[in-house]
């Protein structure tokens, strides 16, 4: 009796450790500060499954936070990460399990604040009171899941979508997290947007942020859970955008390049400038020939276009 209670208790704690809501919080301090290790250290932490990265507003560079969903957590690969940058800082850091929360109220208390893009799109949350008038009013509940428009990523792709035609066409958002480029494409009037993410939490969030901005039209945003396997159950896109990282471009993109309509745009980000080469290189294998490109604080996004 005693051993099969102990079993049960072992099961109860290792599904504990399997609950995509619980993370680890790591705290990386770097010495002297540099932002741009910062930012490379941050790219190398997606590569293995960090979602959410904040540095010291108050000492840019000096403090890095860090999240991973607990499952994902490795520190083998966090050791790693930190051997190769290629700066001359010391990084020492600190983790600890952030039992599974009310993430609203974190970005509350400490990172999410109202943002203004390109003078035509406003994000905040429902707990901001004073917002800045703009064409476009997105309200994110972020929870953990990723794209506030803090990132600069999270922005070229936002600055993509305003100077893109989407009217009328069929929208792809790869890796939707909090479905705010899904959203602005609905905004803009696409005829259809189907938002993909395979992190269970965050596409939850995904769907309610979809309900926040677009009460009145409940299938303007399609979202699933899943990753690229997902994309021929969908329709072909006019429009294909993936904000994840280089890695998963690079290895996806032939499926992209499939799930899109001859003549269609994909734009892509999560990556630096100097990994532009290595981005290029796997979409032109895949049939996209590249069109544009454009650049904040190093971060890159790319678009191309499908050869008919």
């Amino acid at each position: 009796m005693l051993k099969v209670r102990i079993e049960m208790e072992n099961e109860k704690q290792t599904a504990r450790k399997l609950d995509m809501n619980d993370y680890y919080e790591l705290t990386f301090t770097f010495a002297p500060a540099d932002s741009d290790a910062a930012d490379y250290l941050a790219a190398l932490l997606a590569d293995a499954g960090f979602e959410s990265f904040v540095q010291d507003e108050n000492d840019p560079g000096s403090k890095m936070t860090a999240y991973v969903p607990a499952p994902l957590y490795n520190a083998e690969a966090v050791e790693e990460a930190v051997g190769e940058l290629p700066f001359d800082t010391k990084v020492s850091h600190s983790c600890e399990l952030v039992p599974g929360q009310d993430w609203n109220s974190e970005w509350e208390k400490h990172y999410f604040k109202p943002i203004v893009i390109e003078g035509r799109v406003v994000v905040h949350s429902s707990f901001h009171t004073d917002v800045p008038e703009a064409e476009y009013d997105i309200l994110i509940d972020p929870r953990m899941a990723f794209g506030t428009g803090h990132h600069p990523t999270t922005t070229l792709m936002l600055r993509s979508i305003l100077d893109t035609d989407i009217e009328g066409r069929n929208v792809t958002d790869m890796g939707t997290g909090t479905a705010i480029l899904a959203i602005l494409a609905a905004m803009r009037g696409a005829a259809s947007v189907t938002g993909i993410e395979i992190d269970p939490a965050a596409a939850d969030n995904a769907v309610d942020n979809v309900a926040l901005n677009l009460p009145g039209c409940p299938d303007a945003v399609r979202i699933i859970r899943g990753d690229a396997s997902a994309l021929p159950d969908i329709p072909k896109a006019d429009i294909f955008l993936a904000n994840i990282n280089r890695n998963i471009i690079t290895a996806d993109v032939k499926a992209y390049a499939e799930a899109m309509k001859d003549g269609a745009q994909l734009t892509v980000s999560g990556f630096y400038v100097e990994d532009r080469p290595v981005v290029a290189a796997a979409a032109e294998a895949a049939g996209l020939v590249r069109v544009a490109a454009d650049e904040i604080d190093n971060w890159s996004s790319m678009t191309f276009k499908k050869q008919a």
